[in-house]
Order: structure tokens, then sequence, then C-alpha cells
């Protein structure tokens, strides 16, 4: 697979530096707690409790063929080193009982005879049609406990040469939505709304992109990433 010509970093590059930082300590919390929601307490980095269920996403790194001027308004770092390269998150339909309209990274519950990185391959084929051979694992983040819904999640960072065909399952995926990585460095993108949760009205922050609040676990997680990205400065060729 050829990195796509956008690209301002190589394939072989970003593959090479990111598995790497991906072997490092993690920032973790540190990170996360960015776009922790207001009145969360710490739960999210707190002792796990043993009824929470194991769960995988995975940030698919791939360069994009669309227009560079989708990037527009991504800050100066629109120009910099990750121009060109994209994640896919997803939009859950309006039917599910859990998770319903919201956004997030492609993924799903860990099963008794999978590791993390193999259930995300395979939630990721099964939501989004890329196959597992077409992608390379180079590590995982931080998990992450979320106690709204008691899951402990395992964000595992894949990347790809080429922009995949992407074949959405509709009885799990509504809408994709390919959120260029630039954006996740552009503290501009930053903001925050006011949420209900439990009856309680609690200030959410978010990260902006197009008609999409991206928040809780999944901009906490991409939070991480971001960090982990700005830690690759120096490599454009």
């Amino acid at each position: 697979m050829k990195p796509d010509r956008m690209s301002r970093i190589s394939l072989a590059r970003l593959t090479e530096a990111l598995a790497a930082e991906l072997r490092r300590p993690l920032p973790g919390p540190t990170a996360q707690a960015r776009f922790a929601p207001e009145l969360s307490f710490g739960r999210h980095f707190g002792p796990v409790p043993e009824s929470a269920r194991r769960a995988a996403v995975v940030a698919l790194l791939y360069p994009s063929e669309l227009e560079a001027a989708i990037e527009g308004g991504c800050g100066d770092e629109a120009d910099t080193l990750f121009s060109g390269w994209r994640l896919p998150l997803i939009v859950r339909p309006e039917h599910l009982e859990h998770h319903a309209g919201q956004i997030g990274l492609p993924g799903g519950m860990i099963e008794s005879n999978e590791s993390p990185a193999e259930a995300a391959l395979r939630e990721l084929h099964e939501e989004l049609g890329v196959p597992s051979h077409e992608v390379e694992l180079l590590g995982p983040l931080s998990s992450l406990y979320v106690y709204v819904s008691d899951n402990y999640v395992v964000p595992c960072v894949a990347i790809t040469g080429q922009a995949p065909t992407f074949i959405l399952n509709a009885d799990e995926v509504a809408e994709i939505v390919e959120l260029p990585l630039n954006c996740l460095l552009d503290p501009g993108r930053i903001a925050a709304e006011i949420r209900e949760q439990h009856g309680v009205r609690v200030r959410a922050p978010y990260l902006a992109f197009g008609s999409h609040h991206i928040w809780g676990a999944t901009a906490m997680i991409l939070s991480e990433l971001a960090a982990v990205l700005k830690c690759l400065s120096g490599l454009a060729e």
C-alpha cells in the first residue's frame, strides 16, 4: 500500500514514529481529563469495578482522497504534518438501546476468546466493512473506564496506506464522519455545552467538526491521541 500524495508525512515514517511513541509512557488522564464532563469527579480514572464490561475501539488513520479544502477551519495546523490524514468516527442509529445517536469510534464488546486488538479489528470490519488484513495495528492508548455505561474501554490505534472503501452496517452505523487529524490539534475547535444526564445538568467540553459535537469518552480518547501526535513534530519530509 502506498501513502496518499496529499500527506505531508509518509506512511512508513508515520507508522514507525507513532508505533514507537505508543510504546512510551502515555499521557493518560493528563490528556483525557481535558474533555472529562463536569461532575465526573475523576471516576473515569479510578478503580475499575468488577462489573465493568470490557470493550475495545479503534482509531484508524488513513490518507484521504478528499480535497484538502475540507480541512479548512482547522486553524494553522491545516498546513502542517498531518494534512490529508483522517480517521473515521461513526454516528449510532437512533433505534439502538445504548448510545443511540451518539458519535464515537468504531468498536464494541470484547468477546471471551478475544484480545482487545482482535475485538477492535473485528468491530471495524463489522461496522465499516474494513478488512483486518488491510490495516496495521500500532498499539493501544490508555484504557478508560466509562462509568455511565460501566464499560472499560481499550482504545487501539491502527493505520492503513489508502483510503478504505467504507461499507456501513446500517444496524449499527447511521453515518460516518471522516475527521481530519489536524482538527484534533486545533484548540479553536474546543468548546463546551450544557447536557442533561440522569436529570442533572452538566457542562460538557466537546470537539466541534461540522455539525457534530464530539464529547464524552470519545473526545477523551481523541484528546490523548492528539497529545501523542503532537510528539511527532519534525517528521515531515
